[in-house]
This record gives structure tokens, C-alpha cells and sequence, in this order.
């Protein structure tokens, strides 16, 4: 007997491929899974011929531009910068595969362990950005919705291209100079507290406050003209059962989408946030690395991107299945 797939648990996955698919479940994830392998192992290979062909010299800035040739020539040899590109590339997924990434060239320190040190705060301003951003642009959205070419959707819509529009460097200098400054109610940049975590947050996520908002405000609409929200509507249902019940569940699916990827790049590191507030966390050491050089510690920032990226993307695809029953498991 089929029971209805509000019945089942939110991620009872079996369940809920014999309600909405053809293949097992087993099936779907080891697919997934494969692709999800291809992508990070494509990732990899990308990053590192880019670094590879990156203009200095990582040992030369390591030993300062007056040692002697011989200490950089050591120095090249001890991190095997003096062989063949494929042996260095092989040797780099060896080792990756075993769960080393090797020592930052900086400092020494395992790449891992910095990573993982440095995850907490990217982290919580991830979380925090996208709270941000749903907060204010859901309720935004549904309002425009409701009232097209109001007033409403007009201010929404000027609103919207404002916050598109600003350079998040930008307007993170102008609310730390306000608000830090000006009138100091929010500390100069730092972190660990709720009040170093405010202004960042507010500013990570003013850019994708305004995009949330019209994307579900187009999706509000037109999940609105669908032939099943006419039928709701023609029963006599009240206006909000209508919204909450039959427009909004499904006007959800492309925000739900967006919002996946979203936490996903936030995961990986907001670079320019980070710098402007002094927020220690995965971008603002992607960062330094970069500007020295730190080949292992920016293809262990990067590859940990691409992970978060995979993961959230498969999550997502879950959290599709227990939103809406009809899409099949045997697409991707």
C-alpha cells in the first residue's frame, strides 16, 4: 500500500524512493557519489596545474631574497619542487589520499590542522551571512508576491539592485567606519564574540537579501497560475491556506537550491569580508597564502572548498526529495 509521502520521514530515504522513483536508493547514492569524486579529483588536478604555473618562486620567498642559492636549491629539494610536474602531481594525490596535505611552507604547520583550526569562524559567519539573508529576503519576497507592481514591489525591486550593486568591500568599510568608529557600537574588526560576528554578517549577506528576494518573488508568481492552486482556490480555501499550503512549498524549491550553494561557498571562504573585518577563517588564509606563495596551503583550502561545495550539493538534493515527492531519484 502507498501512503502519502508526508507520512514518511523527512529523510527516510528509503521510503521515500518507493514512493517517487524507479532505482534503489543504493543505486542513487553510489552515482552521486561517483560524481561527487570526479568533481573533487577535477578540482585538484585544476588547482594544482594552476599553482604549478603560478610566476616566483615558493622556496626563494621562503629562505628571503638574500640567501644564498644553494639554501633555496636545499630548500627546493626538501619539498621535491625539483621534480618532473607529473611526479609532483602524483606524489601530491598519493599523499592526499592518505589524508595529508602536506606543511604549509610558511610556517611548517600541517595544512590540515590549519584548515581545521581556522573552520569554527568560517563556520559561524557562513550561518550567520545566511541567516542574514533568508531573514530579510523571504519575507521581502513574499511581500513583492502579494503585491505586484505595488509600491511594495517597487521598493523591493530598487532595494534589491541597491544591494546587488555594492561592493561588499565597499560597504564593509563604510558600516565599520560608522559603527565602529562614528558611533561605536560594534568592535573595529576581530572575533569572539556576538558583537565581533554582527556587522559582518549583516554585510555577507545585504548582496543575497536582494537576490533571495526576487527569486522568490518570480517563484511565487509563477507557482501562483499553476492549475492546482486555481483548484485550491476554487474550493473555498482562506488566501493564507492557499500561500503556505500549495504556493509556498513549491515557490521554496529554488530558494532551497540557492540557499545549498550558498552555504556551501560561504564554507569555502569569504575572502574579501574576512580581509575588510579581520575575520579569521578559511578565505582570509587562502588569502595570505596566495600572496606567499603557500602551494600547499592553497590547494588545501581550495580542494576543502570544493568538498563543502559536493557535500551541501548532495544534501540538497535530499532535502529535494523530502520537499516534493515527484522528482525522480533516478535524475541527478
Amino acid at each position: 500500500m502507498r501512503k502519502g509521502w508526508r507520512q514518511a520521514a523527512p529523510f527516510d530515504l528509503i521510503r521515500l524512493a518507493n514512493l517517487c522513483g524507479k532505482q534503489t536508493v543504493s543505486a542513487y547514492l553510489i552515482r552521486r557519489l561517483l560524481g561527487a569524486i570526479g568533481v573533487i579529483f577535477g578540482v585538484a588536478t585544476i588547482t594544482f596545474l594552476m599553482v604549478f604555473l603560478m610566476p616566483g618562486d615558493a622556496a626563494r620567498m621562503y629562505a628571503g631574497p638574500r640567501a644564498p642559492e644553494e639554501t633555496v636549491q636545499r630548500i627546493r629539494v626538501l619539498w621535491g619542487l625539483d621534480q618532473p610536474l607529473p611526479v609532483q602531481y602524483f606524489r601530491y594525490l598519493g599523499r592526499a589520499l592518505q589524508g595529508d596535505l602536506g606543511n604549509s611552507t610558511r610556517d611548517q604547520r600541517p595544512v590540515i590542522q590549519a584548515v581545521v583550526e581556522r573552520l569554527p569562524a568560517t563556520i559561524q559567519l557562513a550561518l550567520a551571512g545566511l541567516f542574514v539573508e533568508l531573514l530579510i529576503g523571504v519575507p521581502l519576497g513574499i511581500l513583492a508576491a502579494l503585491r505586484p507592481g505595488s509600491w511594495i514591489d517597487q521598493v523591493a525591486t530598487v532595494l534589491a539592485l541597491i544591494g546587488i550593486s555594492l561592493p561588499q568591500f565597499a560597504l564593509g568599510l563604510v558600516a565599520l567606519y560608522l559603527f565602529g568608529f562614528v558611533i561605536p557600537i560594534f568592535p573595529l574588526g576581530g572575533y569572539g564574540t556576538p558583537l565581533h560576528l554582527v556587522l559582518p554578517a549583516i554585510v555577507l549577506g545585504i548582496g543575497g537579501t536582494a537576490f533571495y528576494s526576487r527569486v522568490l518573488r518570480n517563484s511565487i508568481l509563477e507557482v501562483a497560475n499553476e492549475d492546482y492552486v486555481r483548484t485550491a482556490r476554487a474550493k473555498g480555501l482562506s488566501p493564507r491556506v492557499v500561500l503556505f499550503r500549495h504556493i509556498l512549498r513549491n515557490a521554496l524549491m529554488p530558494v532551497v537550491t540557492l540557499a545549498g550553494l550558498d552555504l556551501a561557498l560561504l564554507l569555502g571562504g569569504v575572502v574579501v569580508i574576512e580581509a575588510v573585518f579581520g575575520w579569521p577563517g578559511v578565505g582570509l588564509q587562502a588569502w595570505t597564502a596566495i600572496r606567499n606563495q603557500d602551494t600547499p596551503m592553497i590547494m588545501g583550502t581550495v580542494l576543502f572548498a570544493s568538498i563543502a561545495v559536493v557535500f551541501i550539493n548532495l544534501l540538497v538534493d535530499f532535502l529535494y526529495i523530502a520537499l516534493d515527492p515527484r522528482i525522480r531519484l533516478t535524475k541527478s
